[in-house]
């Protein structure tokens, strides 16, 4: 994620240059190498999308040359399912109308003034939940973040887009976005076995916010294309709600997104329990084998800490800023999972009046 920032960020514009041409500057003929100088590709240049695809990151209703199409998460029946139950903080009594347009202000306020190709807001895992030797040898695939006391092995992402954002970047970064965080699930799971498993289960959601309409989706890996080749990921469309209707609706529509998250968490705390678990399985063979003791954990939290202590992590991208950790707590806010997010100051002195 972040520590591949060259491939996200935006296009280089010419305008940005601090400094103006006089008429002793360089001619257009001298300034070439400025202008053929390499850009990287991100989420706000169009070809990003065809850049993914040409690693088998295929977006949502992606068919391929031949007519065929990419297979949907055999769970997604359970997903839905799991979304589509009610909560009881959202029950009439306890969230009014009054409640539902507050909660819809607190989001479209939101405007996305990010770095591009990061989640505005991503849910993981605190990093001591997982133990060290697996963080330290699955770190390019579970570690988002070159700052190492963010949240690891996020599965639940969610991008935000102001009126004058465009849907189709924030499709392309949620569909970047879920693609590593089902490769972190993925990779958990794999951890310790000789051969990856492919179930084609989900276990990764991502979100978009456009427009005062929420669209949810999974992620989930396929097996490679050839032998040898990495694993692809398929991103399959759960449901779209319009989250600026009456307060029923947006208390379904709400309910949809907490328990998403929920369930998304269930999801990471399950596959870190099972990477626990193919270690110490290994580490047992091996101490028979008299090979040595394997990894400790007694300085790590027990799958049982391990669900009890996970707290939901907001990503702060301001670098001076520390982490925020919020323990989920009953009041259960829709408003909880938003950080509202600091535009970045900019560095170039100010011109002198």
């Amino acid at each position: 994620m972040s520590s591949r920032p060259s491939s996200l960020g935006r296009r280089k514009r010419g305008s940005q240059s601090p400094t103006k041409r006089g008429s002793d500057s360089p001619s257009k003929s001298s300034a070439t190498p400025n202008t053929t100088s390499t850009r990287s590709t991100g989420p706000y240049d169009r070809a990003f999308q065809q850049h993914l695809i040409d690693h088998d990151i295929l977006p949502n209703g992606y068919e391929y040359p031949d007519g065929r199409t990419p297979p949907e998460p055999e769970n997604m029946d359970e997903i839905v399912y799991a979304l589509g139950q009610p909560r009881a903080s959202l029950s009439p009594n306890k969230f009014s109308n009054e409640d539902s347009s507050k909660e819809t202000l607190a989001i479209t306020i939101s405007d996305g003034t990010l770095v591009p190709g990061n989640p505005d807001l991503y849910y993981g895992a605190r990093p001591e939940q997982v133990d060290q030797n697996i963080r330290r040898e699955l770190s390019r695939r579970i570690v988002p973040s070159t700052q190492h006391d963010l949240p690891v092995a996020p599965n639940f992402f969610l991008q935000v887009k102001g009126p004058d954002g465009s849907l189709a970047v924030a499709s392309r970064q949620a569909s970047y976005d879920g693609a590593l965080g089902a490769r972190a699930i993925h990779s958990l799971q794999s951890f310790g076995v000789s051969e990856p498993r492919y179930d084609n289960n989900a276990y990764t959601i991502t979100s978009i916010y456009h427009g005062g309409q929420l669209k949810m989706y999974t992620s989930h890996p396929i097996s490679p294309s050839v032998p040898g080749a990495q694993p692809g990921n398929v991103m399959t469309q759960i449901n779209t709600w319009g989250l600026t209707g009456d307060a029923d609706t947006f208390r379904k529509e709400a309910a949809a997104y907490r328990n998403g998250r929920d369930w998304a968490k269930r999801q990471r705390d399950s596959a870190i329990k099972q990477a626990h678990a193919n270690v110490t399985q290994h580490t047992a063979v091996a101490s028979s084998l008299g090979d040595g003791p394997g990894p400790s954990f007694t300085s790590e939290g027990s799958s049982n800490e391990t669900i009890a202590n996970s707290q939901q992590i907001i990503l702060n991208l301001d670098a001076d800023m520390p982490p925020s950790y919020e323990s989920e707590t009953s009041a259960d806010e829709l408003s909880e999972g938003f950080h509202r997010l600091k535009r970045r100051r900019s560095h170039s002195p100010r011109k002198k009046q």
